[in-house]
C-alpha cells in the first residue's frame, strides 16, 4: 500500500488528495473556517432562491439572474467542500479517477458560470439604467430563460476538452494531488506527457471567454455610469447608482481574488504551496458565500423579506 503513490501506471484507479499541504497536522483546525463558509453558502443560497420565489415583487429578470448565481455557487459548494471536510476530519483521502475528473469538470463549469451570469446582470442592468422604457420588453422572461440557456450551453461545451484530454493522458509519476480537490492544474501536473495542448487551450479559455466577460461588463459599467451622472439631480443618481450597487460588489468579490491570486502565482515564487492551495480555495469558496450576504444587505425587497420570514417566525 505504501507504493501506491510512487508505482508507474497509465490509468490510475484512484487519486490521493493531500488537503492542505504541510499543515495536515492542522486539518481539523483548518477545517473550522471551511466549516463556517459553507454553512452561510448553503442557507444563504437556499434563502435566495425560496425568497425569489415566494414574492411576486422579485419575479424580475434581475432576481432570475441571481437566483441562477445561487444554483451555481451551490453546486459549486456541494461538488467540494463535503469531500474537503472528509478530508479535513476523517482523512479520507482517496478519490476514484472518474470521480475526480468529474470533480474538476463541475469545478471549472461552475465557476465559469458565476462569470457568464456576472455579464447577464450586466445586459440587465444596462437596459434597465440606459433604456428603461424597453427593459420589460428586451429582457422577457422567454429571453431570461434563453441567456441562462446559452450561459450553461456555452461553459459546458468549452470545459469540456479539459477532462477529455485528462482521461486520455499517462500518469506515470504519482497519483497524489496536492489540493483538497480535484483542481484542473494540480491534475495536469501529474501527466507524464505533452501538456501544452491542455496549457494553450486553457490560456485561450482564459482571456477569450472570462477575458472578454470582463471586458463585456466594464464596457456596460462605463455606459451605466454615464447615464447615471448625465441625470438631472444628484438624488435621482444615487438612487439610480443604489440599483446597480450590490452587483458592482459581487462582481468585485468575483474578480479581485483572482487577480490577486495571478499575481502571486506569477511573482511569489518563494510563497509556500500551502499558501497557494488556500488562497486558491478561498478564490473558489469566498463568492458563494459573499454573494447572498451582499444581497440580503444591500437589496432592499430581500432585506425586508428577510426580516419578515424572521419576525413571523419570532411570533
Amino acid at each position: 500500500m505504501l507504493d501506491s503513490n510512487t508505482t508507474h501506471f497509465s490509468n490510475p484507479s484512484t487519486f490521493i488528495l493531500l488537503g492542505i499541504p504541510g499543515l495536515e497536522a492542522a486539518h481539523v483546525w483548518i477545517s473550522i473556517p471551511f466549516c463556517t463558509m459553507y454553512i452561510p453558502a448553503i442557507l444563504g443560497n437556499i434563502s435566495i432562491l425560496f425568497i425569489v420565489k415566494t414574492e411576486p415583487s422579485l419575479h424580475e429578470p434581475m432576481y432570475y439572474f441571481l437566483c441562477m448565481l445561487a444554483v451555481t455557487d451551490l453546486v459549486l459548494y456541494m461538488s467540494t467542500v463535503p469531500k474537503m471536510l472528509n478530508i479535513f476530519w476523517f482523512n479520507s483521502r482517496e478519490i476514484d479517477f472518474s470521480a475526480c475528473l468529474t470533480q474538476m469538470y463541475f469545478v471549472l463549469v461552475f465557476s465559469m458560470m458565476q462569470s457568464g451570469i456576472l455579464v447577464a446582470m450586466a445586459l440587465d442592468r444596462y437596459v434597465a439604467i440606459c433604456d428603461p422604457l424597453r427593459h420589460s420588453t428586451i429582457l422577457t422572461n422567454t429571453m431570461v430563460a434563453k441567456i441562462g440557456l446559452a450561459v450553461v450551453l456555452r461553459c459546458g461545451i468549452v470545459v469540456l476538452p479539459f477532462p477529455i484530454l485528462a482521461r486520455q493522458w499517462p500518469y506515470c509519476r504519482t497519483n497524489v494531488i496536492p489540493q483538497p480537490y480535484c483542481a484542473h492544474i494540480a491534475v495536469v501536473n501529474l501527466a507524464c506527457a505533452d501538456t501544452r495542448v491542455s496549457s494553450y487551450y486553457g490560456l485561450f479559455v482564459r482571456v477569450c471567454v472570462m477575458g472578454l466577460d470582463g471586458i463585456f461588463i466594464a464596457v456596460s459599467y462605463t455606459q451605466i455610469l454615464r447615464a447615471i451622472f448625465s441625470l438631472p439631480t444628484k438624488d435621482t443618481q444615487l438612487k439610480t447608482l443604489g440599483t446597480c450597487g450590490s452587483h458592482v460588489f459581487v462582481i468585485l468579490a468575483f474578480y479581485i481574488p483572482g487577480l490577486f491570486m495571478s499575481l502571486m502565482h506569477r511573482f511569489a515564487q518563494n510563497v509556500p504551496l500551502h499558501f497557494h492551495v488556500l488562497i486558491g480555495n478561498m478564490y473558489l469558496l469566498l463568492p458563494p458565500v459573499l454573494n447572498p450576504i451582499i444581497y440580503g444587505v444591500r437589496t432592499k425587497q430581500i432585506r425586508d423579506r428577510l426580516l419578515q420570514l424572521f419576525t413571523h417566525k419570532g411570533a
